[in-house]
């Protein structure tokens, strides 16, 4: 699950909420809004997913 995957990413880099939508999504209330129950389009889940497995702290964590 994505939000799950983020919630990970977001725990492991200290990085908010926030400054994870703006790099990510482009959206500073990207994960707001799936804690709400957004679904992202299957693009920008793709996108998301090769933010966190290219991030330089996480590309080997995770």
């Amino acid at each position: 699950m994505l939000l799950r995957r983020i919630e990970r990413f977001l725990h492991q880099t200290g990085m908010p909420w926030t400054k994870f939508g703006r790099l990510a999504a482009h959206d500073p209330r990207f994960v707001a809004d799936l804690r709400n129950g957004r679904t992202p389009r299957e693009r920008t889940a793709k996108r998301i997913d090769h933010f966190i497995e290219t991030y330089p702290e996480t590309s080997n964590a995770i």
